[in-house]
């Protein structure tokens, strides 16, 4: 059983044949569909809205893993959940009462992620890790795709899977951002285990084959 998962980003695929893109996606070797919500306050970028969310949702026959780059994400939770999401995950630097917006994803049924921006410090989850169900490390800055890797992530990594491991947690590491066939395999060495790619994937001019060697890494 492959247990390392690839989630395609469709930030990065090409919205005027949005439904084409989430296809290829269906028929991949791909676990799930990262989606980024951008609200053009948290990130100095809009993404995603309701709408397309809907359509992706309609087509696509894998989980969604919604990604809030957004402030005070809790206005929307019960619309992502009514939206088809699978697992919603805000920004640790977006909550001012974390432990509460964790409790209110997973009443909607869905799995609760934190994402940490580069900068912010992985001892800060230490008192919460046990509610979350997926941490999601920015390996590069929030709110454009094609960025590269951010060094420092390999080390966050280590640090986030000694703390999941010392507090008998059952959170899933997730890499975000410059994830390539260069870092994958270092990453899932480290403890990963969800890379999310999204250029990579989709400028690739074989998309099938770019994610299944990319699963192969994950999982040799």
């Amino acid at each position: 059983m492959d247990s390392k998962i690839i989630a395609p980003s469709l930030l990065a695929a090409d919205f005027a044949n949005l439904q084409r893109d989430i296809e290829m996606v269906n028929q991949s070797e791909a676990q799930w569909f990262h989606i980024d919500i951008m609200d053009g306050v948290f990130v100095p970028n809009i993404s995603f809205g309701m709408p397309v969310l809907q359509a992706i949702s309609k087509h696509a026959k894998k989980p969604l893993d919604v990604h809030l780059m957004i402030v005070d994400p809790d206005r929307y939770i019960k619309t992502f959940a009514d939206l088809g999401s699978t697992n919603l995950t805000v920004h640790f630097e977006a909550c001012t009462h974390l432990h509460r917006t964790l409790q209110a994803i997973k009443a909607e049924g869905m799995k609760a992620g934190v994402a940490l921006n580069p900068h912010t410090n992985i001892n800060l989850l230490e008192d919460i890790i046990n509610d979350i169900d997926l941490v999601c490390l920015m390996s590069v800055n929030p709110g454009f795709g094609g960025q590269s890797f951010i060094e420092n992530t390999y080390h966050k990594v280590s640090q986030l899977k000694d703390l999941i491991d010392r507090k008998g947690a059952k959170t899933l590491i997730e890499i975000d951002g410059g994830v390539t066939n260069q870092n994958a395999k270092e990453l899932i060495d480290v403890g990963a285990d969800v890379l999310v790619a999204g250029s990579y994937v989709f400028k690739s001019d074989n998309q099938l084959n770019t994610i299944k060697d990319l699963k192969k890494l994950a999982n040799s």
